[in-house]
């Protein structure tokens, strides 16, 4: 019982950093399709754009975007790692608990 919520869980770590890598394409044609509207505006117009206008907002959110992106790989590399360590770790205890298994099952047997 206990191995296979191990390796659930490991299963449910390796599926949710997957899926953010998956995000992060799907985040990075969002990325540079706003960075091509951004910057097909002359930099005169970029420039004299209002504080609080559109063309302000999606500066901000170019800034942004990388922190963001970065957030995505590394926790979804984070989580994959996890979900594999969790894993070789209920292979470690399967292969510790067969010895002693086989131990008990030879006793009962003489």
């Amino acid at each position: 019982m206990v191995m296979m919520i191990l390796m659930i869980a490991s299963l449910v770590f390796a599926w949710q950093g997957v899926a953010m890598h998956t995000q992060v394409t799907v985040e990075e044609d969002r990325f540079h399709a706003l960075q091509e509207s951004y910057f097909s505006n002359s930099k005169a117009v970029r420039d004299g754009a209002a504080s609080n206008s559109q063309l302000t907002q999606d500066l901000v959110t170019i800034q942004n975007y990388p922190s963001t992106l970065l957030q995505l790989k590394l926790v979804g590399v984070g989580k994959i790692l996890t979900g594999i360590y969790v894993l070789l770790f209920g292979i470690l205890i399967a292969l510790i608990m067969m010895p002693i298994r086989l131990k008990k099952l030879l006793q009962q047997n003489n």
